[in-house]
């Protein structure tokens, strides 16, 4: 049996592809979205790259704080590498069928960066928090074996509920229609397309990524709690104002990361035409990861200097 060819399953055709619809067809439905995902891509590219490799070589950057950071463009570059290639070649190409496994294996690695770096950006604050609420204690509260383990289990968590995303979601039959309003492989829209009672499907999405959003919220809500009510006792202006501009950043980011998130993932379908699927799916698939490096870390004096420090051995070598 080929690869597209059709599987009986009782009075149903189950299909072995989708079509990935996109933003429409025609010339300028596909070349705008095809330059706008290349320039986003190499953005994001070039700057997370720079930032791991940075950190990764610079010794005076080897703390809790760029440990996380380097961690979070890896799973930056991750998800932009699992959507935005496949997504240009359907745009310049024209051909918008996938597999049913390319989309399995799409939705699984999509689901997993995603899941990871909610978890990963809830350790990040945690770690602001021990840093600003008791400095004495931070090389203690936060060495080098709690941080490894607190990376190791964002990646295992995103692991686990990736596995049980991937696994209801297809389970599912999915016949009749196999055109899918979207740009990649992602739950409710693939949700949408099945045959099969999808109650268990929405309420499984519905509930785990709900208890996801909401608890990573919570401790980044608490712990900022925490640490403004600290920065606010601090008497220096100067203090206070240095406290608070090592946090905004990482509170926009994280922000904006957890609304788009709950957008998408802990709404019930039925409320899905309140807003656009795929603006909100560009957003936190592509420009969070393209605009991270440089909210955290490019203009960060620390990271400046390292970049400094590379480019003057490089010089010197020459």
């Amino acid at each position: 049996m080929s690869a597209t060819e059709p599987v009986r399953a009782g009075n149903h055709t189950a299909e072995t592809e989708f079509i990935l619809l996109g933003f429409g067809r025609g010339l300028w439905m596909e070349m705008f979205p095809f330059v706008m995902f290349l320039v986003i891509y190499i953005i994001t590219m070039v700057g997370n790259t720079i930032l791991v490799l940075i950190i990764g070589t610079d010794s005076q950057l080897h703390t809790p704080m760029y440990f996380f950071l380097m961690n979070l463009s890896l799973l930056d570059l991750g998800n932009s590498s699992s959507i935005a290639p496949r997504a240009m070649v359907s745009f310049l190409s024209g051909s918008k069928a996938i597999s049913y496994n390319g989309c399995a294996t799409q939705f699984f690695f999509v689901t997993f960066f995603l899941t990871t770096e909610g978890f990963l950006l809830a350790a990040m604050v945690y770690n602001r928090y021990s840093a600003i609420r008791n400095p004495l204690r931070y090389p203690i509260t936060m060495s080098k074996w709690v941080c490894i383990w607190l990376v190791v289990g964002s990646y295992i968590c995103g692991c686990a509920n990736s596995m049980v995303q991937t696994g209801f979601t297809f389970m599912l039959l999915f016949c009749g229609s196999n055109e899918m309003d979207h740009f990649f492989c992602d739950g409710p829209p693939l949700i949408s397309l099945s045959c099969s009672d999808t109650f268990v499907n929405n309420f499984v999405m519905f509930t785990v990524c709900g208890l996801i959003i909401v608890s990573t919220a919570l401790i980044t809500l608490v712990s900022y709690v925490y640490i403004i009510s600290t920065i606010l006792r601090i008497h220096s202006a100067e203090g206070r104002h240095r406290a608070f501009s090592t946090c905004t950043s990482h509170l926009v980011a994280v922000t904006l990361f957890y609304v788009s998130t709950a957008l998408m993932y802990a709404q019930p379908t039925r409320l899905a035409f309140l807003y656009p699927r795929k603006m909100v799916s560009v957003f936190y698939t592509l420009f969070a990861p393209m605009l991270n490096p440089f909210i955290y870390s490019l203009r960060n004096k620390d990271v400046k200097d390292a970049l400094r420090r590379t480019m003057s051995k490089k010089c010197l070598k020459k």
